[in-house]
């Protein structure tokens, strides 16, 4: 019982200096936190070196091996014993850290890798006459030598965290380092759609290429179109829109999904500010509140956008791995992402995910009849077109003819030449959502265009415009506000100046506040739409939002979701029969309908299917 604690000592502890090889294990923790960490260190070097082409190698995950080679302008001999010091760069002079325009500025990466593996980096800088080698195991560093290169730079980390046993305990599989490199490396390569990148898996001397993406050429959308279609794949091509919207000094650029082009995760997201990848809180929250109205909760837009704004107005010196950025004004960019998405959807119009047909098409299919049943064979040999065009006329239908009363019945005169069928006015079937053929299971409508047939969900394409409908009413009358007969006092402590601040505008939306002493404040009127609520409630939630520079949308976003309720309730319902010409007007409609390809659940609203898609699920191609 007299013995000492484990915490409590006699003698208090002095303090004393850590070694260097301490202190660069200590850093390297922050900086290296597994292989593609690594990986995204060096080709980071490569690109603000100016490389052209960038080639990366690993094994085993990168755990044994990194190799990184590029034809960037190099480092001079001399240089390359300093370049493995800490805090030592060629990017910035330490008098200005306002004014980033490089990947790497802290002079961190090398040192860090370094310390806690065996390093080897050979450079030859650009005119020279030879190229130089200095090698780093555990931070002991080996003497300059030279060494073969023709250009650029390689550098060779072998063993990682070998010095650092602990941290290998903390890596994953090696398939699962070898993905987040890879993963690590597409962010890069968008940010650089000039630049080419390769990344390569060696296994027993062959060389296996995961990822290659080769320099892209053009203007800024083209080059960044051609990288997208190249990572993402051809469907994020066909149904992306080209964003391009300014405010102030900040321009944001880039490519977003249709919201019927929807995920199931957030793994389709690609943020960049001043074409840095970042996973920045506010701007994946701006990304989502963007596409609130388009979206279920469970389903994750797509995009790959860009931020650009001067140096001075962001702050991207607040983490270790330079992935966390700081805006002077949060809102200002948060405004920008949303106003400009939501620009960008609204002129797509009815517009639908070109994706949608392949699932459609796949539920056609007829099963076949046994497993082990050979393909069906089709007649491949057709008539001319004008063949057929003549042979459908005479399958046409007998025009009405006279009637004649004889004898109490009625008999029709068989004409004496066959007339063909007035045809279908062309205008009809011109319209991007075509003409009206059918309605079927009373909420179907089927449409021909002039190249495809097209099915739409009567009953959600009708929410949808209600609800669009009724959003330009409000826009346009304001949001009805209804008084309490007693006001409500709320006692919100410190936020309330917060939540005065936006007095105004949330007034516009149908809420209207006053001060009522230190801290507290009077609710007077509450939106009408929104019925009986809980003020308390709201107004907390509103603080706390309005600190992320979200809370406006809060009480915007419980404003349409119960316009949203009403639309639904309020459209047509599934089970009526609905007349040629409402039909038609119901797809005109769509197609002057902002948002119109999806219901306000996210759900499409339509499925095209192209004629020669249809042709070659009947085998006619």
């Amino acid at each position: 019982m007299n013995a000492p604690g484990r915490n409590i000592s006699t003698d208090p502890p002095r303090i004393h200096q850590l070694d260097d090889a301490a202190i660069n294990r200590i850093a390297a923790g922050e900086v290296v936190e597994r292989p593609a960490s690594a990986v995204k260190e060096l080709v980071e070097n490569a690109l603000d070196a100016g490389a052209s082409r960038i080639t990366v190698e690993l094994s085993d995950g990168g755990k044994s091996l990194i190799r990184v080679s590029d034809d960037g302008h190099g480092i001079a001999p001399e240089d390359l014993p300093l370049a493995l010091s800490r805090h030592a760069t060629s990017k910035i002079d330490g008098s200005d850290l306002t004014h980033i325009h490089t990947f790497g500025f802290r002079g961190e990466a090398l040192p860090s890798l370094g310390a806690v593996g065996r390093l080897s980096v050979t450079s030859r800088l650009a005119g020279a006459s030879e190229a130089a080698e200095i090698t780093v195991s555990g931070g002991e560093i080996g003497p300059l030598r030279p060494a073969a290169l023709s250009a650029g730079t390689v550098v060779e980390l072998r063993d990682l965290f070998f010095a650092t046993p602990a941290r290998l305990k903390f890596l994953r599989s090696d398939r699962a380092e070898t993905q987040a490199i890879s993963d690590t490396l597409k962010r890069l390569a968008m940010a650089a759609p000039g630049t080419g990148i390769t990344l390569r898996a060696l296994s027993d001397g062959a060389a296996r290429i995961l990822l290659r993406c080769d320099p892209e050429n053009g203007e800024f959308f083209d080059r960044l179109g051609q990288r997208l279609n190249g990572i993402l794949g051809a469907d994020f091509a066909a149904n992306a829109l080209p964003i391009d919207a300014t405010r102030e000094d900040l321009r944001l650029t880039g490519f977003a999904a249709l919201p019927t082009y929807s995920r199931g995760a957030a793994v389709a997201q690609f943020l960049f500010v001043n074409g840095r990848p970042v996973r920045d809180k506010l701007l994946t929250g701006a990304l989502r509140a963007a596409y609130s109205d388009l979206l279920s909760r469970d389903r994750h837009p797509a995009a790959v956008l860009f931020l650009d704004c001067p140096p001075e107005l962001v702050d991207v010196n607040v983490h270790p791995a330079k992935s966390e950025v700081r805006f002077r004004d949060p809102g200002l960019a948060r405004g920008l992402i949303v106003s400009g998405l939501r620009h960008a959807l609204a002129e797509a119009g009815h517009r639908s995910s070109s994706t949608l047909a392949g699932p459609t098409l796949g539920a056609m299919r007829a099963e076949p009849d046994t497993p082990a049943a050979a393909p069906r064979q089709y007649q491949r040999d057709y008539a001319s077109p004008g063949a057929r065009q003549s042979a459908y006329a005479f399958q046409a239908p007998l025009p009405s003819a006279p009637v004649i009363e004889q004898t109490g019945f009625a008999e029709t005169a068989a004409p004496s030449v066959r007339s063909e069928p007035a045809p279908e006015p062309a205008e009809t079937t011109q319209h991007p959502l075509g003409a009206a053929r059918a309605q079927v299971f009373e909420n179907y409508i089927l449409a021909q265009s002039d190249d495809s047939l097209v099915i739409v969900d009567a009953h959600a394409a009708h929410e949808r415009l209600v609800y669009e409908d009724m959003k330009a009413a409000m826009a346009e009358n304001g949001v009805a506000a209804q008084a309490l007969l007693i006001p409500e006092i709320v006692d919100l402590g410190e936020a309330a100046s917060l939540l005065l601040e936006h007095q105004e505008p949330l007034a516009k939306l149908g809420l209207s506040l006053e001060p009522f002493g230190p801290g507290c404040v009077a609710v007077r009127e509450t939106p009408a739409i929104l019925g009986t609520i809980n003020a308390e409630a709201l107004l907390r939630d509103l603080c706390d939002l309005l600190a992320d520079g979200a809370g406006l949308d809060l009480l915007s976003a419980r404003l349409e979701a119960v316009l949203s309720r009403m639309a639904c309730h309020g459209s047509v319902r599934s089970g009526r029969r609905l007349q040629a010409d409402e039909m038609n007007a119901l797809l005109r409609r769509m197609e002057a309908t902002p948002h119109s390809g999806q219901c306000n659940h996210g759900r499409p609203t339509y499925v095209e299917l192209r004629l020669q898609d249809i042709e070659r699920l009947f085998g006619r191609t």
